[in-house]
């Protein structure tokens, strides 16, 4: 029989409307109950208003004429700040957003269409992992989307905001993304949960201890700890902002030619440095002096806090900023702290987003522990991402370049493009005290009564002739001695000189980094 129009228009809304919410009413009811929005809500919160055109709405799982439209996922695009970004989030209250055919085909899908156009793909997370009752299907789909993300990843952001428990390879899939955001006290990420690593190995561990957002950014798996759904939605918004569309593209250029003379914040940086070297200082407080409009958005904080890594703007236009913090360690390197920089120095050079180096670092963390967990392939890491990149690299040093954190913080001999250096710069391979220890410890133990004043003038002395920033000028390893309130000029200066760099490939298909 065949039905009219009207039939065929009731049919399609009715349709539309249980594919809108296709979970169980018991599900849905315990998401409100959770005060928690829907995928699509989640959507809309991310991209710019009405910008979200849906993708395989009607899409579900053959072999059952109930199965629920949209399989678990909603997939799509829209824009942010007026640019395009592809799209999915899982849908909790179907199948657990676990992941069968058509979730996967659709997640495919929508990745092969954010490197076609070239844009971002973001993927709102929160899935029980792979589908059982699904068996190899799950699995081999979860392969599939793993491998839709390789032409992805150094081309076009990809970032993952996690929003519940994320098990399995609903964690491995966010891991090889550009960045991980997860909510507080909402957000879990693990490979197997606290019941069934109790029943295989015995531990009783708490799922805030194996997983939650806080844990796994001090495991430096997560990026960005937000304190609700809305504030990772609007970091990650700003996140973008800092971006370019892709490789190919320039990351957006705001307000460029501002205060193009000396401000009175740039004079304030000649009382900034403390006078004692071993005085602590929030180098937050630098860096907003340094860049566009005091604007500095954080990566990795909740890790390594001894090393700060994230994105300001020159002029109009992005950098990456890596900076060591005194207020941690002294600002001395570690392995996490290595990882950290490595990691993010990869990611401004896939990007081609330039850096810039702001120092004050001991060296490297000595110790036991240290050692065991790897230091020293961590800093290779550092060393070999900082080497390899070629995008325009600027380095400042403020007070404290001593030992392999000289090397591996911006040094000339690495490839730092154009280095500076404050009067308070102290670059040696050690610090004073040390290097007094190591060459005069027979005449101080000769010494006496006298051993603390001899000690004091061979400090001195050392800081005064070996320890300043005139011996690297001299020997041309630093480019211009500066005065602090011309930091933020210079850099301006100095990224203008580089804007066309271009350098040649290797001969290498990829560097063999000590993983």
């Amino acid at each position: 029989m065949t039905r009219t129009t009207a039939e065929l228009l009731a049919d399609l809304e009715d349709r539309l409307e249980q594919s809108l919410n296709p979970g169980s009413p018991r599900a849905i009811e315990r998401r409100k109950e959770k005060g928690l929005s829907g995928p699509r809500e989640r959507i809309r919160m991310l991209l710019d208003s009405g910008s979200f055109i849906e993708i395989g709405q009607m899409a579900r799982n053959p072999g059952a004429p109930d199965n629920p439209y949209g399989d678990g996922v909603v997939t799509g695009h829209g824009t942010v700040d007026g640019r395009p970004v592809a799209v999915f989030s899982h849908d909790h209250t179907v199948f657990g957003g676990s992941v069968g055919e058509m979730f996967g085909r659709k997640v495919a899908s929508i990745m092969e269409f954010a490197g076609r156009i070239g844009c971002p793909c973001v993927g709102i997370n929160d899935s029980g992992g792979a589908r059982v009752q699904d068996a190899v299907t799950s699995l081999a789909w979860y392969a599939e989307m793993g491998r839709r993300q390789i032409p992805l990843s150094g081309v076009c952001p990809q970032v993952s905001i996690l929003l519940g428990k994320c098990a399995g390879g609903a964690a491995y899939a966010p891991i090889n993304t550009d960045l991980v955001v997860a909510v507080d006290e909402q957000a879990y990420m693990f490979v197997t949960g606290p019941g069934v690593i109790k029943s295989v190995t015995g531990e009783d561990v708490t799922l805030d201890e194996l997983g939650g957002a806080r844990a796994q950014a001090e495991n430096g798996n997560v990026h960005h700890v937000a304190p609700s759904e809305e504030a990772a939605f609007a970091w990650v918004r700003d996140y973008l902002g800092f971006l370019p569309s892709s490789r190919h593209e320039q990351a957006p250029i705001v307000n460029p030619g501002l205060e193009p003379e000396t401000t009175d914040n740039d004079l304030a940086l000649n009382e900034f440095m403390p006078d004692a070297d071993n005085a602590a200082y929030d180098m937050h407080d630098l860096l907003l002096n340094i860049f566009d409009d005091g604007d500095f958005h954080e990566l990795a904080a909740q890790t390594a806090p001894n090393v700060i890594t994230g994105f300001s703007r020159v002029d109009g236009r992005s950098v990456g900023v890596v900076a060591n913090q005194p207020q941690f360690l002294s600002g001395a390197l570690d392995r996490v702290g290595a990882d950290k920089a490595a990691r993010f120095v990869r990611i401004c050079d896939a990007y081609e987003i330039p850096l810039v180096f702001v120092v004050d670092t001991p060296g490297f963390l000595p110790g036991l522990e240290q050692e065991r967990n790897g230091v020293l392939r961590s800093g290779g890491r550092f060393l070999q991402a900082f080497a390899a990149a070629t995008v325009p690299k600027v380095t400042v040093v403020v007070r404290k370049s001593y030992g392999g954190g000289y090397a591996v913080m911006g040094c000339k001999q690495l490839g730092a493009d154009v280095n500076f250096a404050w009067p308070t710069a102290r670059i040696a391979v050690m610090g004073a005290e040390a290097a007094i220890s190591l060459l005069y410890h027979r005449e101080l133990e000769a010494a006496g009564d006298e051993q603390d004043a001899m000690r004091q003038q061979l400090v001195d002395a050392y800081n005064e002739n070996v320890a300043t920033p005139y011996s690297a000028a001299e020997r041309g390893y630093i480019d211009a001695v500066i005065e602090p309130s011309a930091t933020r000029l210079e850099i301006r200066r100095a990224l203008t000189l580089l804007r066309d760099k271009r350098s040649a490939r290797g001969e290498q298909k990829h560097h063999l980094i000590p993983l």
